[in-house]
């Protein structure tokens, strides 16, 4: 699998890469874009959520029990810290907090290129 994002339509329309991922830990990069951005030219806060919530899903996929075929998200809390504008590339790194049965639980933080922190995200994705 090359750039699993490239399976997520969403992921693929911000343009998210995927160049590491397993089971313990899914790193990506966005480039904030001029269209992912509110009027004052900052990133959407839904861009950020939308970024983190598909490199859990890639996680919680990259888990998932023998019997079941998929995962969806039951559950997601962020924290907005900073501020990101056009051009900046982001980096979400992704890891799991707990992986059970029927669920588990992915803690996302994203920085900008200079590692200052614009957000974490606490998700549950439930396996399908």
């Amino acid at each position: 699998m090359q750039n699993p994002a490239d399976a997520m339509p969403l992921a693929r329309l911000f343009g998210v890469e995927v160049p590491q991922f397993d089971r313990e830990k899914v790193t990506g990069t966005m480039t904030v874009r001029e269209d992912l951005c509110t009027a004052g030219n900052h990133v959407h806060g839904g861009a950020l959520m939308a970024f983190a919530d598909s490199l859990a899903a890639i996680g919680a996929y990259l888990n998932l029990p023998e019997k079941n075929t998929g995962t969806t998200t039951v559950e997601s809390k962020t924290n907005f810290l900073g501020k990101a504008e056009s051009g900046t590339v982001l980096t979400g790194t992704a890891t799991p907090v707990s992986i059970g049965k029927r669920l588990t639980v992915w803690q996302t933080r994203i920085e900008d290129q200079d590692q200052r922190p614009i957000a974490v995200v606490m998700q549950t994705q439930m396996f399908l």
